[in-house]
């Protein structure tokens, strides 16, 4: 357990949520007592200046409740059940749970159904039950190859379309600045200025003209919407509403 808790070596949080906190600090502990006393004082200099913070900025590190019964049976190579909230519905799967994933500040696992493996959010998971069932894990199953192609097969469901959009110099760095970074590597940003120093812009944005309008809202007086034309209509009418209510609050 120890050794397989060095990986962990500078990361608390998830050690501690996984239960391999103590495991983590032994682990340490002896191999730094192993080290010749030159690498001893590199080592020691490396913990006091580099420090690894998973959660994203604003967010706290989820604790799910069966994070730890996930992360044994994983280990193991056990067979769970679980009762699962999505964003439909809830579910009830028994799943080979082939890999965790810390993204963010919130855990993922990589789970096999059948011959299917999909990711589900462990926080979601509201009951779990390790069985005693082992199963054979693909051979050819890399947990990070994995993670990287749903990553971006969820981003790309998540931005399908595109829309064309006007930017001041300014919106331009607000638009580097806001976005996520499947976004910004597809955003298509024309070189040539017009008079006012304005480009236009083509920026993959979310299903619904209501979701790529929410996205492009940030953006404020520094963007305007050219297409399609039912986003920039849904742009007017989200604007027009806004103003509306705080010439209202205003004059009340």
């Amino acid at each position: 357990i120890e050794a397989g808790a060095l990986f962990l070596a500078g990361l608390p949080g998830p050690a501690a949520a996984l239960g391999l906190d103590a495991a983590m600090i032994a682990a340490q502990n002896k191999l730094m007592a192993a080290l010749p006393a030159n690498l001893r004082a590199d080592a020691g200099r490396m913990q006091e200046r580099f420090h690894l913070d998973a959660p994203g900025w604003f967010g706290e590190t989820e604790d799910p409740k069966h994070l730890r019964t996930i992360a044994g049976a994983t280990l193991r190579g056990t067979l769970i059940k679980i009762r699962y909230q999505s964003w439909r519905s809830e579910k009830q799967r028994r799943l080979a749970p082939l890999g965790l994933v810390l993204k963010g500040g919130s855990w993922y696992l990589a789970g096999q159904v059948d011959a299917s493996v999909r990711t589900y959010r462990v926080a979601r998971v509201l009951d779990c039950t390790a069985l005693d069932d082992g199963f054979d894990r693909p051979a050819d199953f890399d947990l990070a190859a994995y993670w990287q192609a749903a990553t971006l097969r969820l981003e790309a469901e998540m931005h399908p379309n595109v829309a064309v959009v006007r930017l001041s110099p300014f919106g331009v760095k607000l638009l580097d600045a806001l976005s996520q970074p499947y976004v910004k590597a597809r955003t298509q940003l024309e070189e040539t200025a017009d008079a006012d120093g304005w480009r236009v812009a083509r920026v993959p944005v979310g299903k619904t003209s209501w979701h790529a309008a929410a996205e492009l809202l940030r953006l404020g007086p520094e963007a305007e919407v050219l297409e399609p034309a039912d986003l920039r209509d849904k742009m007017v009418e989200l604007t027009q509403a806004m103003a509306a209510r705080y010439r209202a609050v205003r004059r009340a």
